[in-house]
C-alpha cells in the first residue's frame, strides 16, 4: 500500500466522499460561560493569596495584584461579550 492509498482511505474513513476534503467547522463556544468560569478562577485565585501570608509576602508580594488584573480584564472583556461585538456587526 503507498502512501496515497493510506491518504486516501484515511479521507474516506473519516466520513468524506472519496477525494472530498472534509471540512472543519466551528464549535458552539458558550463564550459568556467560559469567561465567567475564568473570572471564578480569578476571584478564587485572590482569596487563597490573601488567606495564604507566604503567597503575598516578600518576592511574590505582585501576586495579588495578578489576580486583580485578571478580574479587572475578564470584567471588561464579560461587558464586551455582554454589549456584543460593537459596529461590527452591523457592518456589510
Amino acid at each position: 500500500m503507498t502512501s496515497a492509498d493510506r491518504d486516501q482511505d484515511a479521507t474516506t474513513s473519516v466520513g468524506g466522499a472519496a477525494g472530498a476534503p472534509d471540512r472543519l467547522r466551528p464549535v458552539d463556544v458558550p463564550t459568556g460561560r467560559v469567561v465567567l468560569v475564568g473570572l471564578a478562577l480569578w476571584a478564587l485565585a485572590l482569596v487563597v493569596v490573601l488567606a495564604v501570608p507566604a503567597l503575598h509576602e516578600g518576592a511574590r508580594s505582585w501576586w495579588p495584584w495578578a489576580c486583580v488584573s485578571g478580574l479587572g480584564l475578564g470584567l471588561l472583556g464579560y461587558t464586551y461579550l455582554r454589549r456584543g461585538r460593537g459596529n461590527a456587526a452591523g457592518a456589510r
